[in-house]
């Protein structure tokens, strides 16, 4: 698959996961984690997304109050 935005997508993701293959393809990346309910890496400060907690309750979370 080709994507003009690839290594823009690429340089803005900060997903820590290393054997991931949807890095860069934003796309793929937001429908498989809507299929499990939840945010891409890039929706998280980088201390929570190195938690691998990328529920949308971790969302919400962060941003109440």
């Amino acid at each position: 698959m080709e994507c003009k935005n690839y290594q823009a997508n690429l340089s803005q993701c900060n997903c820590t996961y290393e054997p991931c293959s949807r890095k860069g393809f934003c796309c793929e990346c937001i429908a498989y984690h809507r299929r499990l309910g939840e945010l891409p890496a890039c929706y998280f400060p980088n201390d929570v997304e190195k938690t691998y907690d990328r529920s949308i309750e971790r969302f919400v979370a962060l941003h109440s109050s």
